[in-house]
């Protein structure tokens, strides 16, 4: 049972008793788990659901609790708020069904580099600039 969680409201005992319950029922995969090879198993995190920083529970996929940014959004909300690990769980989580993870945490196919890159060109350097660099605030190559 995660402790950081430990108010008396009801709302706050209803979580304690399904984190209790999906603790129990944690023989299985979950619907978001993969079987990971065993080079992969240690130094994860938490098999069970936890609750993060912003009392948010992680891992029962319910993805919806009062406390989330999501429902307490506004137009001075960082949308920063929700990035990082203390979002993510680290056994249950639909990132791990894509092609490349499940190659890759299941089958230790390891991804293949240079997805977004051109077979013979770098396509990430200009070369053929057509307008006046000092206009557009463009540093020209020192080997021009």
């Amino acid at each position: 049972m995660n402790k950081e969680y430990e108010d008396e409201s009801p709302r706050n005992q209803d979580v304690q008793e399904k984190l209790a319950q999906i603790a129990k029922d944690d023989h299985t995969l979950d619907p978001y788990e993969i079987n990971f090879r065993e080079e992969f198993l240690s130094g994860r995190g938490p098999r069970e659901p936890f609750v993060n920083e912003y009392g948010v529970v992680i891992g029962d996929h319910m993805y919806d609790s009062p406390e989330s940014p999501l429902n307490n959004w506004s137009k001075d909300t960082d949308p920063a708020v929700m990035s990082g690990d203390q979002w993510v769980h680290p056994f249950k989580d639909i990132g791990f069904h894509t092609r490349e993870n499940r190659d890759y945490f299941e089958r230790g196919i390891k991804p293949h580099s240079g997805m977004f890159m051109h077979p013979g060109e770098d396509a990430a350097y200009r070369m053929d600039l057509k307008v006046n660099d000092e206009d557009h605030g463009l540093e020209k190559r020192k080997d021009q």
